[in-house]
C-alpha cells in the first residue's frame, strides 16, 4: 500500500513539473499601467538578406534547425510515466504484450492530455486556434510517446536474453531509468551546462531510479 502511495506521489509530482513548465498566457501578460506606443523603427531583415544568399541545401538546414527540435523536458516527463508504469504493472496471462500495450497506451493518453491542456490554454486566453498549430503542439509533446519505445523494446527483445517475466520488468524498468538520465543530460548539455552539473544530474535522476527500484520491490514481495 506504501508502495503505490509513493507511486502516485512521483507521477503527481511529475504531472505539477511538467504544468510547471507550460508558460503562462493569463492576465500576467496585461500591462498594469498604460504604455505609450514607441515609434515603429526600420530593422534591417538581416535573415531576409541571408537567406537570399542561401542555396537550396542551406535553406533546408535552416528549415530542419527551426522545426526539428527535441523537447527534453517531455521526454524527460515519459521517461518517469515509464518507469512509474513499469513499476506498478500487475501482468495478467500474457504478461510482456500486456506490459508493451500498457506503455504505449498511457503514454499516448497522456500525449493527448497534453495537448488538450495546451488548446484549452490557448481557448482561455481568447487566441485563435488553427490546426496548424494543434499539430505543433501535438509533435511538441510526441517525446513523452517516444520515452515509451526504449522500456518496450526491453520487453520485446527479453527471450533472446533468456528473462523470465520478472527479469523482463527489471529490464523495462533499467531502460526507462538510462532513458530519464539520458534525457536530462542530453538537455543540460544542449543548454552549455558544465560536465559538473551533467554528472550530478544523472546522480539524481539515478536516486530517482532506485525510488522507483524500491517501490517495485516493496510492490512485488
Amino acid at each position: 500500500m506504501t508502495a503505490r502511495i509513493l507511486l502516485s506521489f512521483l507521477a503527481f509530482a511529475a504531472i505539477l513539473g511538467r504544468a510547471a513548465t507550460v508558460p503562462s498566457t493569463g492576465s500576467n501578460t496585461v500591462p498594469l499601467t498604460p504604455v505609450r506606443a514607441a515609434e515603429p523603427r526600420t530593422e534591417p531583415d538581416v535573415s531576409s538578406r541571408e537567406c537570399s544568399d542561401d542555396t537550396p541545401a542551406d535553406a533546408f538546414a535552416r528549415k530542419r534547425r527551426h522545426t526539428v527540435r527535441t523537447d527534453y523536458v517531455s521526454a524527460a516527463y515519459g521517461s518517469i510515466l515509464a518507469a512509474s508504469v513499469v513499476a506498478g504493472a500487475g501482468l495478467g496471462p500474457f504478461p510482456r504484450l500486456q506490459l508493451v500495450l500498457l506503455l504505449f497506451i498511457t503514454a499516448l493518453v497522456f500525449w493527448a492530455t497534453d495537448v488538450y491542456t495546451f488548446v484549452v490554454g490557448d481557448r482561455m486566453a481568447h487566441r485563435s486556434l488553427t490546426w496548424e498549430e494543434i499539430r505543433r503542439a501535438g509533435i511538441r509533446e510526441w517525446p513523452i510517446v517516444v520515452a515509451a519505445v526504449p522500456p518496450a523494446a526491453a520487453v520485446t527483445i527479453s527471450p533472446v536474453f533468456g528473462l523470465g517475466v520478472e527479469g523482463t520488468v527489471w529490464f523495462a524498468l533499467a531502460a526507462a531509468v538510462a532513458e530519464l538520465i539520458g534525457w536530462t543530460s542530453a538537455a543540460l548539455i544542449r543548454a552549455g551546462a558544465s560536465r559538473r552539473l551533467v554528472v550530478i544530474s544523472g546522480a539524481v535522476n539515478l536516486v530517482f531510479g532506485l525510488v522507483f527500484v524500491a517501490a517495485k520491490t516493496a510492490l512485488h514481495h
